[in-house]
């Protein structure tokens, strides 16, 4: 059932077997998974099924540098469905290598491989809407598909991996039928967690303290509590709970909030090709089943450990849109029209530079060239991706001038001087606002680097035309866009020491019997790749755990929270 919050009286108990705080990707992928356990399952949400201005400033905060990172309400929707409302849909697994200990990535290292993880993913793939599990183009596609850059012959890098795109799911619309009508799933609407209150020896969550923005308050009693709020959510809610740890929960060693990943990410230089033809195809392509694909430059996991440097992937895309010198109808035409577009893609136009009258005009030249492409791109980009159910996935331009850019997406390692902290201001409901000061670091910088230059010599060892950019301009291009896209991970990172993690492999806060975290905070490093895939796979593998932990025991620890000795707990939560 879906139920509001705001409809409760004040003072009431809540008890369940488990309880889910965050209705995102993660906390409604629990929920589905826990429906058919037996086990009953409260999920609290913020927001409610649609965004809400009040709800959303409870997100608000301050940033270090506004040039690295955007305003901590960006990209994050607190809702039911929580940012899957707004993404992209990219799906992407981590790589093998993305779960080593590498000893050039300082702090790397999963407590469990690949091999782990891959059980989860396929089931993960149906949930994201993503299509079968294979992201590889020779799996993937029993056709021939064209060259993405005829003619590359490379020792280094691989066009054969696949990212995937859901249609982009909202995991709020699309799953709510399901949760609504399951029998044991409670999901209750506007219900914002500020406290946890522990047993009397401090060593499990007996409550949750609960509020509602119209001035209810109410209590969750749970044998087990799951923290599934999102990157930030989740740093802000250990350090800003200090009655029972003064340092903040799970921060006995000051691990909680550092250790902050998003991705590295820029479009850098200019791919111009020899001999007249255009050897590129940096589109999509679509499987039997409809899912759209595209293929990916993949730095290779022996050419990463040789180098030492981090994962990087590349795509091929359309020149820089400000300079009109692409002699590109369409890509003018968005120059022109830059204030209508969204404001991730915004940053992206690289806009800052004062645009003189004589570039304004070689845009409308441009445009007035080749209104025909402008027209049936407007067409394209209405049927394919405003009006279809399952969208065109992004922008995707031929250049006449048979120019491209690299568009890379890097891994950034992990580091505690990147880090969230508290402030003194407090919001609605009196939690602490918090801080982000996110950094990236030279190691990050060299893996652009080394990368870039190795994907430069390829291009040019293999004949096919030059790879035009600056060196000297790295650092520039991939701290442009800053912390790329709201991937908040590592803020809570899976590890096996307490000293330099906050859960263990099974997401349990090492310091707390009965509390666990849920998605991308856990990350102990950050991939290439998109994180939603993965933190719904984690997800799921969680709920594979608690199934099984809490089987034939849910209702009586609830009793024994409720009133019996409060040591029976803890034997039950061992």
């Amino acid at each position: 059932m879906i139920s509001d919050a705001f409809e409760l009286g004040g003072g009431e108990v809540l008890t369940a077997d488990i309880c889910i705080a965050g209705a995102g990707a993660s906390g409604i992928t629990l929920a589905l998974e826990l429906a058919s356990s037996g086990l009953s399952v409260l999920l609290l949400e913020s927001g409610g099924m649609q965004g809400e201005a009040q709800t959303q400033r409870l997100y608000e905060g301050q940033v270090a540098d506004e040039r690295l990172h955007s305003l901590p309400h960006r990209y994050r929707q607190r809702r039911f469905g929580g940012s899957t409302t707004i993404w992209g849909g990219r799906c992407v697994p981590f790589d093998e290598i993305d779960f080593e200990a590498r000893p050039y990535i300082p702090g790397s290292g999963w407590p469990f491989g690949l091999d782990t993880l891959l059980p989860f993913y396929p089931r993960a793939n149906q949930l994201c809407e993503a299509g079968d599990f294979q992201y590889r183009a020779a799996e993937a596609f029993s056709r021939p598909l064209l060259p993405m850059i005829d003619g590359l012959r490379s020792e280094h890098f691989s066009t054969d991996l696949l990212e995937r795109f859901s249609c982009p799911t909202d995991f709020g619309a699309r799953y709510a039928a399901q949760l609504r009508t399951a029998t044991n799933v409670r999901v209750l609407l506007h219900a914002n967690l500020t406290t946890l209150k522990f047993h009397p020896n401090g060593e499990a969550v007996e409550s949750l303290l609960v509020r509602t923005l119209n001035g209810k308050e109410f209590t969750v009693r749970a044998s087990r509590f799951v923290l599934a709020a999102g990157g930030l959510e989740v740093a802000r809610l250990l350090l800003a709970n200090r009655d029972t740890r003064p340092e903040g929960i799970g921060n006995e060693h000051d691990v909680v909030g550092r250790n902050y990943m998003c991705h590295i990410a820029g479009t850098v230089g200019t791919l111009k090709q020899s001999g007249g033809k255009d050897r590129v195809w940096h589109g999509y392509d679509v499987t039997d089943d409809g899912i759209y694909c595209r293929r990916r430059i993949a730095l290779k996991p022996t050419t990463q450990r040789q180098l030492q440097i981090g994962n990087f992937i590349g795509r091929l895309h359309h020149p820089r849109i400000t300079d009109p010198a692409h002699r590109t109808a369409v890509l003018s035409a968005l120059q022109l029209a830059k204030g209508l577009i969204s404001y991730e893609y915004g940053k992206r136009l690289h806009g800052e530079e004062r645009t003189s009258l004589r570039t304004w005009m070689s845009h409308v030249g441009n445009v007035l060239r080749g209104p025909h492409e402008v027209i049936a791109f407007g067409h394209h980009m209405l049927r394919d991706r405003f009006l279809a159910k399952r969208k065109f996935p992004s922008i995707i331009v031929k250049s006449t001038a048979g120019h491209y850019s690299l568009d890379f997406h890097a891994e950034q390692e992990p580091s505690p001087a990147s880090r969230v902290s508290l402030t003194a201001q407090r919001d609605e409901l009196g939690l602490p606002r918090l801080l982000v000061d996110w950094r990236y670091t030279s190691g990050d910088v060299e893996t652009v680097r080394k990368a870039v230059r190795l994907f430069a010599q390829d291009i040019a060892g293999s004949g096919i035309g030059v790879f035009e950019y600056d060196p000297a301009s790295i650092e520039l291009e991939m701290s442009r866009y800053g912390a790329y896209g709201g991937h908040h991970l590592g803020t809570a990172r899976m590890g096996s020491n307490p000293r330099t993690s906050v859960v263990n492999s099974d997401c349990r806060v090492h310091s707390v019997r009965n509390l666990y975290i849920a998605g991308g905070a856990v990350f102990p490093t950050s991939s290439q790749a998109n994180p939603t895939l993965t933190i719904v796979a984690l997800a799921l593998r969680l709920a594979g755990h608690l199934r099984v932990t809490a089987a034939g025991s849910g209702s009586s620890e609830v009793r024994a929270i409720a009133g019996e000795p409060s040591d029976q707990l803890l034997r039950a939560s061992s």
